[in-house]
């Protein structure tokens, strides 16, 4: 089958694998029909992420049709159309029941790999480096998917791959980061990134009753996706101070809910905790670019809320943490579970309250997706978001 590779830092191949073949009796094997480049992909594609190497199969946005199951799979059946959670989870462990599904303790085999960067392992993951599972991705023509009878939601018919496939991930991660900011009615947000999970993040906000959102970017696309499709107000970091801006709309008090859309990648403007962050990144003593992170504890109001979806994969530095606390501000964090939203945001969309396929800019094929990593990342052609059908 094609699928699409990592081959080191910039170096994505459609190569000619191997196809997947069931391990396990709670395995499933689907056929690829969409899936699309995240941007904590580009965490890969730029190299900031470890334990990647050469050959794995990257993807973790990705539906299809069951083609293969397992003998112990019991909610599925050939011919099933589905959509697969980024997370892998088993169901039945300690943090599954308390729906904490991107925590499972069973679904890492490579568990003690993460404890030693994180204390505990996360869930394993697809497509996301060894330390996370060593699982093949869905960016290409197949995928195994274990636990079956857990994860993937079927769709009804009738409904384009383009207005499910990103309850696979970044439509639930927009959710679950504005249900962490503990909104209130009529209460202001700042999202920082107005890329996909971004713009997800904006009409979640509305969802949980906003009384005003703010988007904060510089690519004029996604501003300009961020007022059209989100109803957003913007504010571009290139053409001002973000904290005095911030503070001139909100009568000095600042934004009631912060949310950092963006992670590890922040952009290096002027300001000089960006330049070092840079800087410090570029020979290899740092890391992450934690500027919004530092930027919404500084702009938060008293009491406030940051909820941060936005991925980070080291550790960070110079963060204000006695402003966090003087200011008795409230973080909230997490790699997204995914389960617990799939169903009711499915509800969502079937009942017209939304079409989550606003956000995207590119379709194309697997053989198109090395040139595409490359256009995404740069943000190039208005390239917002990529689906790929295999």
């Amino acid at each position: 089958m094609k699928a699409l590779c990592w081959h080191g830092k910039g170096d994505i191949r459609c190569d000619s694998v191997d196809d997947p073949r069931i391990e396990d009796d709670g395995d499933v094997i689907i056929k690829v029909t969409a899936c699309a480049i995240c941007g904590s992909d580009l965490h890969l594609y730029d190299g900031f992420m470890p334990t990647m190497e050469s050959g794995d199969i990257l993807g973790h946005e990705t539906m299809g049709e069951v083609v293969e199951i397992g003998r112990g799979v019991k909610n599925l059946k050939v011919g099933d159309r589905v959509v697969v959670p980024f997370n892998i989870a088993c169901g039945d462990c300690f943090f599954c029941r308390k729906q904490m599904f991107s925590l499972c303790d069973r679904s890492n085999p490579n568990a003690h790999i993460a404890r030693k960067a994180m204390g505990h392992s996360p869930s394993g993951l697809f497509g996301y480096s060894h330390m996370l599972g060593g699982f093949s991705g869905g960016q290409a023509e197949y995928l195994r998917v274990p636990y079956a009878d857990v994860g993937p939601i079927k769709v009804p018919d009738g409904i384009p791959d383009e207005q499910v496939l990103f309850l696979s991930d970044i439509f639930p991660t927009g959710y679950m980061a504005a249900e962490n900011a503990g909104i209130e009615p009529g209460d202001t947000v700042a999202v920082w990134g107005a890329g996909p999970v971004g713009q997800f993040t904006i009409q979640s906000c509305w969802m949980l009753g906003a009384g005003r959102v703010i988007a904060i970017d510089n690519v004029p696309e996604r501003l300009a996706m961020a007022e059209s499709h989100g109803k957003a107000e913007t504010v571009n970091f290139d053409d001002c101070d973000v904290y005095d801006r911030l503070m001139e709309m909100t009568d000095g008090r600042g934004p009631d809910r912060c949310i950092d859309a963006v992670g590890t990648e922040a952009h290096a403007d002027a300001t000089w905790d960006s330049v070092l962050d840079a800087a410090k990144a570029a020979v290899y003593l740092g890391t992450d670019r934690p500027h919004v992170l530092r930027q919404a504890i500084m702009s938060c109001r008293k009491g406030g809320t940051i909820s941060v979806p936005g991925v980070y994969v080291g550790f960070l530095d110079k963060i204000p943490f006695g402003a966090l606390m003087n200011k008795g501000l409230t973080l909230r964090t997490g790699q997204t579970h995914t389960h617990r939203y799939m169903a009711p945001l499915l509800e969502k969309i079937v009942g017209g309250e939304i079409d989550p396929s606003f956000v995207i800019t590119h379709t194309a094929t697997l053989d198109d997706g090395p040139d595409l990593y490359k256009t995404f990342r740069d943000k190039q052609d208005g390239c917002i978001k990529v689906v790929m059908k295999p």
